[in-house]
């Protein structure tokens, strides 16, 4: 087997494997910026706020899509890190058979309940037909977006994160090329928009899958390998569930936020979603470098090695501190400023509020780094749950926030609510991962 992040200095391997989705993400965030830009600029404030007004509800089922698929991929690279070659393939097998019930029973429910749930988000009259439109589309494309977590969830797992790039990069270009062809040129909409993506996920989906059995022969399943384990099943679920309920938990606190932001009219909507996707932009590095980390630790822990594991996370918690307080520094100083990228605002009021929002978060950028990867930790160790009841701290604090300052002190007030949330969510996290390892401390590592 190759790939091993069980040798060599933390360090080295955890940045070696964490640059690549790195600079996948950042283009895959580049993208969204891109898809927003053209929405706007071609479609108009209502349209941009259209879109933004679904991060949320997309997050929710999303959300749960890559904590499924994350959580499968952590027993995967355990049995990689065992050179159990043959449990890596059976778990595989059965991460399909999950992953088609999943496929099947979200678009249904989704497709059904598409309208109950803009409703209940008290989506503003003016934009509810083009909200209501573009995510009918993306219900459609469920299938394409659960396989091209998966198939990226089993290379990680395998610590390959290079070929993901760049099936990425792959997906992002035809993504925008569609987008201006769609929605630009022949003005389908928003729906051009939502057409777009999921037409460039379902090739890139395709295209990796044959990749990946070309490259890794190990992952070309036979007879022996999918047949139908209920004990198999059960692990996964048993860590993928938690992990798949902590992104949707977190998104529920999301879209409480987002009901709220309706409430107070389509600039502040478009506001709150160009700084969004300008912060996820300079933020990337957090995410990359956790899943880095939950693949290097599952790795390790399968392989019996807690000291690297320790070692591991202590270099991922340096390299996040640095990278918070540069990413503070950078959005103070330009963030606001990327947001008139998004619409003709001759009012001005977008900016403004970007700038407001950027004020609020900026300075907790290191503790948003840290809730990545002490989760991240805990996950590679095997440990879903804890992760999860983050997420429920994350839940708490958002609709708590949004509670009680939303009526005396409006926008201002909800852009309290993401720095709350990551130092509620943050506090149980660090706590039970030292004193995990603390009992893991006497246990001698394998030769």
């Amino acid at each position: 087997m190759s790939n091993e992040l069980t040798t060599g200095k933390p360090m080295r391997v955890i940045l070696r494997f964490a640059f690549p989705i790195l600079l996948g993400n950042v283009v895959q965030q580049f993208y969204y910026l891109m898809d927003s830009i053209i929405v706007g600029r071609f479609l108009g404030v209502d349209a941009l706020a259209a879109i933004g007004s679904t991060g949320s509800v997309t997050f929710l089922f999303t959300g749960w899509i890559m904590g499924m698929t994350g959580g499968f991929s952590i027993l995967i690279a355990q049995r990689f890190g065992a050179n159990d070659e043959k449990g890596l393939k059976h778990f595989v097998a059965m991460s399909y058979y999950l992953c088609l019930l999943m496929a099947v029973l979200l678009t249904a429910v989704l497709l059904l309940a598409n309208g109950w749930i803009l409703t209940a988000m008290h989506t503003p009259a003016e934009i509810f037909h083009d909200t209501y439109r573009f995510m009918r589309v993306v219900y459609i494309g469920i299938t394409a977006t659960i396989a091209y977590n998966m198939f990226n969830s089993v290379l990680w797992a395998l610590g390959d994160s290079k070929t993901p790039l760049y099936f990425l990069l792959l997906s992002s270009v035809l993504n925008i090329l569609l987008d201006l062809l769609f929605v630009a040129v022949l003005s389908l909409g928003v729906e051009g928009a939502g057409f777009a993506t999921v037409i460039s996920q379902a090739t890139a989906s395709i295209l990796c899958l044959t990749r990946m059995l070309r490259k890794y022969p190990m992952l070309r399943l036979g007879k022996e390998d999918i047949s139908f384990s209920k004990a198999t099943v059960k692990q996964l679920i048993k860590i993928g569930g938690p992990m798949g309920l902590q992104f949707s938990i977190t998104a529920i606190g999301g879209m409480v936020v987002q009901m709220a932001l309706n409430g107070l009219g389509p600039i502040y909507i478009a506001a709150f979603s160009a700084s969004g996707k300008i912060q996820n932009i300079i933020v990337q590095a957090f995410p990359s470098l956790g899943v880095s980390l939950a693949a290097y630790v599952g790795q390790n822990t399968g392989a019996g090695r807690n000291d690297r594991v320790r070692a591991g996370v202590r270099v991922a918690v340096l390299t996040t501190l640095v990278w918070g307080v540069c990413a503070s520094a950078f959005v103070l100083i330009f963030g606001a400023g990327f947001a008139d990228l998004f619409v003709d605002d001759s009012s001005g009021m977008v900016f403004k509020n970007a700038r407001l929002f950027f004020y609020v978060v900026a300075a907790f950028y290191p503790v948003l780094g840290l809730l990545y990867i002490y989760r991240n930790a805990l996950q590679g160790l095997g440990d879903g749950l804890i992760p999860m009841l983050g997420g429920v701290c994350e839940l708490v604090a958002r609709v708590t926030v949004t509670v009680v300052l939303l009526k005396p002190f409006g926008y201002f007030g909800i852009c309290w609510t993401n720095p709350v949330a990551w130092l509620l969510a943050l506090t149980p996290l660090v706590l039970v991962y030292y004193s995990r390892m603390g009992k893991l401390e006497g246990k001698r590592p394998r030769k």
